[in-house]
């Protein structure tokens, strides 16, 4: 039988690999849904493509335009939040979960609590919702894969080996544009510069967090939730080359390793062909030819961010939802030109300092926490950046 999947953010850089690899193997997966923020047009195309039985658009006032694009399909058409938590938890065996920020936190949730085989690209879910989402999975039985390729890494060392033998995770991190870059250019850098990643073809926001190394900071919290280790047995090492995708040290002294070409092919289809694999079409690692593998420290007064979110992740309770909203305020208003790049640090180190939130019971409060952060982090901006 082929395996029911729902694809979350189909219209994104995730979903557009996804879809590569479906669309590949027809044999194997069947799209029962899909979903989309905004756009109604490329949504509708891949409905189409892939005869999905359900089509979501987040945003409403684009409800009209989906059902007309859609008329006479037979794909039946939804928008807003209700629909993406009743095309998460619907008839898919396995949900790709790539809607970006908190927008995705409660079609996640309904996919975990319904016992799916979820398999994560989001990094929200987890850094503003880790003990709710992991408890949530242990009761209802739900499997957690790790899309992003650090934790796929580590989720593929990990496999036939027990997680009492483990000593310590470490995350790669590129180091992104600016790795090497002087004081000045990083601060005059332009969005344009900071969505040039060396690397990896991903979307404006991830590719800015690479940038200011948030994004490492959002997978160490992650890395937290997903394997259960403290924040001290975590540590992150700069690899320029990005194809050692994570280790794992083991008690023993032994250290595991995953390689491969920077293609998120690769962990999407680990998690879509799980507990087997899938042949993909990504280039073969030619180690002879990248000839070096370097490895550094991170500088965390080059990339205050990491040190930011390792405080968030330690100080605990409601701090990794003001560091996540904060930081994606920020990013939002560097792309808009509202911001300089070194701000957008300066702005959720601030939000962190001034933040006074309970640790949220439920993911109605991770939502509103995230919500009066948001508008707080607006206000700090009129303050300090003007």
């Amino acid at each position: 039988m082929r395996r029911k999947i729902a694809i979350l953010g189909a219209t994104g850089s995730i979903g557009k690999s996804t879809l590569d690899l479906v669309e590949r193997n027809p044999e194997r997966f069947e799209v029962v849904a899909v979903t989309a923020a905004t756009n109604a047009e490329k949504l509708a195309d891949i409905a189409r493509r892939t005869r999905a039985e359900v089509a979501v658009i987040a945003d409403e006032s684009r409800l009209r335009d989906l059902q007309e694009l859609l008329a006479g399909s037979g794909c039946r058409v939804d928008a807003g939040e209700s629909a993406l938590v009743e095309a998460a938890s619907g008839e898919a065996e396995l949900v790709i979960a790539a809607i970006v920020g908190c927008a995705g936190l409660r079609p996640v949730m309904a996919a975990v609590e319904a016992g799916k085989i979820v398999a994560l690209a989001n990094k929200e879910a987890l850094v503003t919702a880790g003990e709710l989402m992991t408890s949530a999975a242990q009761s209802s039985g739900a499997t957690l894969l790790p899309i992003d390729s650090e934790h796929n890494a580590i989720f593929q060392c990990l496999v036939a080996n027990h997680a009492g033998t483990v000593s310590r995770l470490i995350l790669t991190a590129s180091g992104g544009p600016f790795r090497t870059a002087s004081p000045e250019l990083i601060a005059e850098a332009t969005p344009a510069q900071a969505i040039a990643h060396p690397n990896w073809s991903m979307g404006a926001k991830i590719s800015v967090d690479s940038a200011t190394m948030m994004n490492k900071g959002l997978e160490l919290i992650e890395a937290r939730y997903l394997f259960g280790l403290p924040s001290d047995r975590i540590d992150v090492l700069i690899h320029p080359q990005s194809v050692v995708h994570s280790l794992v040290e083991f008690v023993d002294g032994s250290v595991l390793a995953q390689l491969g070409a920077p293609d998120m092919r690769i962990p999407i289809a680990y998690a879509l062909a799980w507990p087997e694999r899938m042949a993909t079409p990504a280039r073969r690692l030619d180690l002879a030819a990248v000839a070096r593998l370097d490895f550094e420290a991170p500088d965390l007064t080059r990339f205050p961010a990491l040190r930011l979110a390792r405080e968030a992740l330690e100080k605990g309770g409601a701090a990794p939802i003001v560091l996540n909203a904060a930081n994606e305020v920020a990013v939002a208003a560097f792309l808009a030109g509202r911001v300089r790049f070194p701000e957008i640090a300066k702005l959720v180190e601030r939000a962190l300092d001034r933040s006074d939130c309970a640790a949220p019971r439920s993911i109605n409060d991770v939502v509103e926490i995230d919500r009066l952060m948001r508008s707080r982090v607006e206000a700090l901006m009129h303050e300090t950046c003007h």
